[in-house]
């Protein structure tokens, strides 16, 4: 039987037929257009510099361009807004911090929660300090708390209010009896200019600082986020060395997209941020910025953001800032 009379028979028009199999051409060949990937801090940072890693290597494994869009802002609400208001084609992802997802709609109305998205990838999480110029009066922590104590209101930059590092400060503030005055950026190059121009008398570090820590311009007091020192730095202490409780749990740097993308997609993207991921070039990029590799799966992230909710729900319960 001719193919026109099997579609006939069948109650279909050649019309209809035809856009069925273009539709599942355009399935199958998925990419078939440019990907745009949303980075929710400013350019210069560790999130920037390590995304646009990245979206330069899905680019070569999946054949079509991966262009980079800074929407940096409110400590990656802009930007995770802007995604979770995408259709989940695949063809709008965001690089940002689980932070930014599970803490950030504890406290305001956001066009987001952590429904919004389907994560695809963690490869590392932020690691923040207190981080101060190197020709600053402060050798040690020590130096620094004695001078806070006597000079209240010290002023800090961080990558946004209510972010992983800020937290990180606030709650050495609280263990220290301290009072800061917090002024806030879009990113972490941002905050670490703020710190170079003297604008700041320190910095809430989140891995960008660490080149410049590196090359001598400055010097990094205490380590927030991880309950042992660095070898590779081990003159650094962590919070529980000077006498404090851990501050807030790391927060990943993920990629993700909006929620509802269907799964044959989500894995063509998966296995192709995990094949950048595990590349010996990828991995140097992180150990530069003290950045561990710390890849996970879409799944296991997702898995992680009830337990991470509740622990940013006690901390503002603490602070007052929840009832």
């Amino acid at each position: 039987m001719k193919l026109r009379q099997r579609f006939r028979l069948a109650g279909m028009s050649l019309f209809t037929a035809a856009s069925m199999i273009a539709s599942g051409l355009a399935i199958a060949k998925y990419p078939d257009k440019p990907i745009t990937m949303y980075v929710a801090f400013a350019a210069g940072g560790t999130t920037d510099i390590t995304a646009r890693a990245l979206a330069q290597g899905i680019e070569k494994i999946l054949g079509v361009p991966v262009a980079i869009e800074n929407k940096g802002g409110g400590g990656a609400t802009v930007a995770n807004g802007l995604l979770a208001s995408k259709k989940p084609d695949g063809y709008t992802l965001l690089v940002s911090s689980v932070g930014s997802i599970t803490m950030r709609p504890l406290l305001v109305k956001l066009a987001y929660n952590a429904q919004s998205f389907r994560p695809l990838m963690q490869y590392t999480y932020y690691i923040g300090g207190l981080v101060v110029n190197a020709d600053s009066p402060y050798k040690t922590v020590d130096d620094f708390v004695e001078y806070a104590k006597k000079n209240p209101g010290m002023t800090y930059s961080s990558s946004g209010p209510h972010t992983q590092q800020q937290i990180g400060v606030e709650s050495f503030a609280r263990c220290k009896g301290l009072v800061f005055k917090h002024m806030p950026t879009k990113g972490g190059s941002t905050a670490n200019t703020a710190l170079m121009g003297k604008h700041v008398d320190f910095v809430a570090g989140s891995g960008s600082h660490m080149p410049l820590v590196e090359q001598g311009q400055f010097r990094e007091l205490v380590t927030f986020h991880v309950d042992e020192r660095d070898p590779k730095r081990p003159d650094i202490p962590v919070m529980k060395d000077i006498g404090c409780p851990p501050t807030n749990p790391p927060s990943g740097m993920i990629v993700v997209a909006p929620a509802g993308l269907p799964n044959d997609i989500a894995a063509t993207l998966e296995a192709a941020l995990k094949q950048v991921a595990e590349t010996t070039e990828f991995k140097q990029l992180l150990e530069k910025y003290n950045l561990p590799y710390a890849y996970e799966d879409g799944a296991t992230v997702a898995s992680k953001f009830p337990a991470e909710i509740q622990w940013y729900t006690q901390y503002f319960k603490d602070a007052g800032l929840l009832k």
